[in-house]
């Protein structure tokens, strides 16, 4: 069950947004696009007295109108015919920290989509403004433990940028930088370089509104003590009573 006193634990993708979200309250998890590995270090942390979970870092857009850097958070995660909630009062601390950032649905995925055709489609599957591989794993894993869940994520691939061979190979087993496998596909396509040079400067740019929203957050990406405000709602109903 949820508590006030452990930590928050931000589910990665990349060892950068990890970096990112580390501080004090905050462990991180780092995916690295595995989502089994990543479920079982989630279930670790779990058990280590995790107080909520937060999905953090980069994502793609599904729809026009969200550039690189867009902070995007969610009030649901779809994912096949899973559909689950964020908390609303925490979404809501992020919001109100937050005042520039978008609202709407997130699309979870097991693989990357890479072109608009594939991005179009799943919008029109689901009704998400955006996508990432990590979300739906900690949603169901929040769900299945009475944990609070939130998202925060800001877009790095905007609807109209298609990926280059490349770039999906560019993330290792741990969420690093595949660099071996990122130089070999170059090698073969060295066509490739404008496009992947421009993705990676979208991908700086996401990474810095990251950085900036969570020194906005402060202490436990902006986690509200729920029990606290649980026990606000119960004074005000007795200083109350039964009158309006």
């Amino acid at each position: 069950m949820p508590n006030g006193t452990g930590a928050v634990v931000a589910v990665c993708g990349l060892t950068s947004e990890a970096r990112i979200a580390r501080g004090a309250g905050v462990r991180t998890i780092a995916g690295g696009g595995r989502s089994t590995a990543l479920a079982r270090a989630i279930e670790e942390e779990i058990e280590a007295g995790a107080c909520g979970l937060i999905s953090f870092g980069v994502a793609g857009a599904l729809v026009a109108g969200l550039a690189p850097g867009s902070l995007v958070i969610p009030e649901v995660v779809v994912h096949g015919a899973a559909n689950y909630r964020t908390d609303p009062r925490w979404s809501a601390a992020l919001a109100a920290c937050l005042p520039g950032a978008h609202r709407g649905m997130l699309a979870g995925s097991d693989s990357i989509a890479a072109t608009r055709e594939e991005k179009v489609a799943l919008h029109l599957a689901t009704g998400a403004a955006i996508v990432d591989m990590e979300s739906h794993v900690a949603a169901r894993l929040a769900a299945r433990h009475g944990l609070p869940f939130a998202v925060l994520r800001a877009v790095a691939d905007p609807l109209d940028r298609a990926l280059p061979a490349a770039a999906l190979v560019a993330m290792d087993a741990n969420g690093g930088l595949a660099l071996g496998a990122v130089l070999a596909s170059l090698l073969r396509d060295p066509r490739q370089l404008p496009r992947l040079l421009r993705i990676g400067l979208d991908a700086q740019r996401a990474l810095r509104s990251l950085d900036r929203a969570h020194r906005a957050l402060g202490v436990r990406l902006g986690y509200p003590d729920l029990d606290q405000l649980s026990l606000d709602v119960i004074r005000e109903d007795v200083l109350r009573g039964p009158f309006p």
